[in-house]
């Protein structure tokens, strides 16, 4: 694949180790970003919520997630026969950079470029941070979770593997592929845009089959 989590899928160390921050639940990150943002088009009624975005070891926005619908929080009822469609329903819009393999603002490193499998492993690893077995201790999440982000990880680079089906979402009105699977947690799907980035999404509850997405035209509307 060529993105690394480091550079893409979450908040980057910095040179002495310390995370880089991550501008959560506020609108300024989102407004820092030199493309466009995407969520569900029009169509879509429900709440609207901003999430957080990522940023580059060198400060710059290079990814970030809306919501749609519910809120989702920690769901652990999968594995004891619970049903996770009662009572949240939400779709969460992965929108990533789309950006060639550059060096730093610094100069001393490479960042690597981001792909469609960006936007999938970033969007299987937000269904992921909601989800856990329940028959599992919270002591042993933390080894399940990092098992499973390795299992995205390989599943994201290989978007034409059997693991992925194709659907086709419309993007701004016009018809577009997508890479889509299914997990007993969820779903996921990912794909680009003419905008210039590349758009991921995941959710439950929502039928990912009726989707459309769009450029946000006001992102401050998702902070509610």
């Amino acid at each position: 694949m060529e993105t690394t989590s480091s550079a893409v899928a979450q908040a980057p160390a910095a040179e002495d180790g310390e995370p880089v921050p991550s501008a959560r639940r506020t609108v300024d990150g989102y407004l820092r970003a030199p493309f466009p943002w995407y969520g569900l088009d029009e169509a879509f009624t429900g709440p609207r919520w901003l999430m957080q975005v990522g940023l580059s070891a060198d400060g710059a926005v290079e990814h970030g997630s809306v919501g749609h619908g519910d809120e989702p929080s920690v769901r652990s009822e999968f594995a004891a026969g619970g049903d996770q469609d009662a009572k949240e329903r939400f779709a969460v819009v992965v929108t990533v950079a789309a950006n060639p393999v550059r060096r730093s603002a610094d100069g001393t490193g490479l960042l690597e470029a981001t792909s469609v499998s960006s936007a999938a492993w970033l969007a299987g690893v937000g269904l992921l941070s909601f989800t856990w077995p329940g028959q599992m201790d919270h002591s042993l999440r933390d080894d399940w979770l990092e098992q499973q982000t390795e299992t995205a990880w390989v599943l994201a680079d290989d978007l034409d593997g059997e693991d992925w089906s194709t659907l086709s979402l419309p993007v701004d009105g016009v018809p577009t592929p997508f890479h889509y699977r299914e997990s007993e947690y969820g779903w996921v799907l990912a794909g680009s845009t003419q905008a210039g980035v590349h758009v991921g999404a995941y959710g439950r509850g929502m039928s990912a089959y009726g989707l459309g997405f769009a450029v946000v035209k006001d992102i401050a509307a998702y902070q509610g």
